[in-house]
């Protein structure tokens, strides 16, 4: 078996689950060679990828969650650091500031609001007939969201999502300097709403965090900047590549699909739960240890990687009963699609509402709803979704006047 995770090909078509299996199996902390890097540990087990996201005090999130090292990141952000790549207290003090938007006190207000957004986007492709599922329908949700919470208007989020898409491309597949790019329209237009909300301050999420302290003292403009592309970034991987992803999986599964939409408010709270399990959009999470540690029967020394791959972790047999068949009805589901431990996704609420207010608007409202062609999957080795996913469904009138 042919072992290659860095790769983006080996994501060509969604994750590798041959590979994954082997490894569980046969190696599941694999030390991994690296091009143009020192290599790092591949691991695959479910009780070993709990562990190491939980334990901070072994496995550190600087200097970064990505594979390979950035040694001009810390000079080209002036020393500061994205709160995903910090440890706690650091962490801790900076995820407290935006935490109470996100609990799930918090989120279930929203879910009217979501419910009509949902609403609003499929009436935009409803009477076409065919769309790109991706792009019109998966990609928006997050993108309004996410724009709605920051005060920014909705237009603007679908254009920050289309940068956030460059951004999660492996650099290989994109021409020198695309990804530079996109950073720095990224923050050009975070200036731009740091101008805005200063002058016109509101009860919104880019107000808030222009107003907040961490240890008495004010967020300047590169610490914005980084937190708003951290929750522009981060506010659309999952629900957007679950919806796409989880769609093929119940399209070609009929059977299972048509017991789902016999009792969609139901059994729809299972069947997100057990989608996320089984298409795990977040590919993979890296941390480096801050001492000699043990992990599976292998030493991982000082300042080595290790890497985590949730997809395989939540396909692992010893905690999961046949984890490769999509069983809608599964409970518990202890997936993991969204992380664990201190840095456990912030948003998880908020996508779960999505998720739901999405799919309730696609399977009620979408009849004869097929996929046209072959999707094309995102081509990275971080993030697992399509890009494009060509789909026909039978036109049918809006709801909305």
């Amino acid at each position: 078996m042919k072992i290659d995770l860095y790769d983006p090909a080996s994501f060509a078509a969604g994750h590798p689950f041959d590979q994954y299996a082997w490894l569980r199996e046969n190696d599941p902390v694999h030390w991994h060679e690296e091009p143009d890097g020192p290599g790092f540990w591949a691991v695959t087990r479910y009780d070993d990828v709990y562990s190491v996201d939980r334990n901070f005090q072994a496995f550190s999130s600087e200097p970064t969650i990505m594979i390979q090292d950035a040694p001009d990141q810390q000079q080209s952000f002036g020393g500061y650091k994205m709160m995903l790549m910090m440890d706690p207290p650091q962490h801790t003090a900076y995820r407290k500031l935006i935490r109470n938007e996100f609990t799930q006190p918090a989120a279930t207000p929203r879910t009217p609001r979501m419910q009509a957004l949902a609403r609003r986007i499929v009436d935009a492709v409803i009477e076409r007939g065919e769309c790109d599922f991706v792009s019109d329908i998966a990609g928006e949700m997050p993108s309004f969201v996410i724009a709605e919470l920051m005060g920014l208007p909705l237009d603007d989020g679908r254009e920050l999502y289309k940068l956030t898409e460059i951004i999660h491309t492996a650099p290989q597949a994109l021409p020198p300097g695309t990804q530079l790019g996109a950073l720095q329209k990224m923050f050009e237009y975070g200036r731009g709403v740091i101008a805005e909300k200063r002058a016109r301050p509101s009860n919104d999420l880019a107000t808030k965090l222009l107003q907040a302290e961490v240890d008495g003292k004010r967020l300047d403009d590169i610490e914005f900047l980084l937190f708003f592309l951290l929750l522009v970034d981060a506010g659309g991987d999952t629900t957007r590549n679950l919806l796409s992803s989880g769609l093929i999986a119940l399209l070609e599964r009929p059977e299972k699909l048509a017991w789902l939409q016999a009792d969609l408010a139901g059994r729809l709270p299972s069947a997100r739960e057990e989608l996320l399990r089984w298409c795990t959009p977040v590919i993979y999470m890296r941390r480096t240890a801050r001492h000699d540690v043990e992990l599976g029967g292998k030493q991982i020394r000082e300042g080595q990687k290790a890497v985590m791959y949730f997809a395989s972790a939540n396909r692992d047999p010893r905690k999961f009963e046949n984890p490769d068949v999509l069983d809608l009805t599964r409970s518990p589901n202890p997936h993991i699609a969204f992380g664990t431990g201190p840095h456990g996704c912030l948003g998880q609420h908020i996508a779960r509402i999505e998720i739901d207010a999405v799919l309730t608007e696609v399977l009620t409202r979408m009849d004869g709803l097929e996929i046209v062609g072959a999707p094309e999957w995102l081509a990275s080795s971080f993030i697992s979704g399509p890009k494009q996913m060509r789909v026909r469904y039978r036109p049918a009138p809006r709801l909305a006047a």
